[in-house]
């Protein structure tokens, strides 16, 4: 089980990347083509100055039960062991334990 320090580190991350969308993709837009180099160093310095957390590059997926970041599979938020065990248990619908 991963320590509650990383958990909720991940969850400010999360905070962070959301709060900052909208400023980043501003940013972003700015940084185009179409604007002058002068606009584009402007805009450059600006999205330095932003936090690193804030960037959506740095969020780690996290089993929802462990915390454990290896081994995350998307389509139940959940690490690979969590999804054998709910799965076996019954717990995940229309999730069967396979056997041939």
């Amino acid at each position: 089980m991963a320590k509650k320090a990383l958990r909720n580190k991940e969850l400010n991350r999360r905070e962070l990347v959301a709060k900052g969308a909208a400023k980043r993709a501003a940013l972003k837009a700015k940084m185009s083509r179409n604007s002058t180099p002068e606009e584009r160093m402007e805009a450059m310095k600006k999205m330095a100055k932003l936090p690193r957390n804030a960037n959506p590059t740095r969020l780690h997926n996290r089993c929802s039960v462990t915390g454990r970041s290896r081994g995350f599979l998307r389509l139940f938020g959940l690490c690979r062991q969590q999804v054998r065990t709910m799965a076996s248990e019954g717990k995940l619908p229309g999730v069967r334990k396979s056997s041939w």
